[in-house]
């Protein structure tokens, strides 16, 4: 007998977002944990500064959708092992701003091809049209997600 406030977790669409984004965050893990000792929040935040170099740890946080915390042990662990450096913010002398190093730009060059290799293998599948309406709900999810903020019991 069915309860009316039963949840049915593979056809819920956030449940089924965080399976595949923890799928494919390990799967692609795997490979450069074994490498070059990095976790998924440090890949993470190397990312993000291989990009956008001289951010602040909160922008950082905010631009991967990341706790606070797990950044901040991230960029500890970046710091220990001189991927990430840091210096007093140039635009705001109350901030530190967060950019790679030598070591930490080459492990962002030789994990890039392997994190796109995975994508190009997983989108395989998809036709062109599939990957543009993909991408469309994606940045559509996203932008509702943000507008509607955490959920709260009634």
């Amino acid at each position: 007998m069915a309860r009316r406030n039963t949840l049915r977790l593979e056809s819920f669409l956030p449940y089924r977002l965080s399976v595949l984004t923890n799928v494919v965050s390990t799967a692609i893990a795997a490979s450069y944990a074994r490498r070059f000792k990095l976790s998924i929040p440090e890949w993470r935040v190397l990312a993000v500064l291989g990009q956008t170099p001289e951010l602040s740890a909160a922008q950082v946080s905010l631009r991967t959708a990341m706790d606070k915390v797990a950044v901040s042990r991230a960029v500890a662990s970046l710091l220990r092992t001189r991927r990430v450096s840091r210096a007093i913010s140039a635009s705001d002398r109350r901030c530190f701003a967060l950019s790679l190093t030598a070591a930490g730009h080459q492990v962002y060059a030789e994990v890039v091809p392997v994190a796109r290799s995975y994508e190009r293998a997983l989108l395989r599948g998809l036709r062109l049209n599939d990957r543009r309406a993909l991408d469309r709900a994606l940045r559509l999810l996203l932008r509702r997600a943000s507008v509607i903020g955490p959920a709260h019991a009634n």
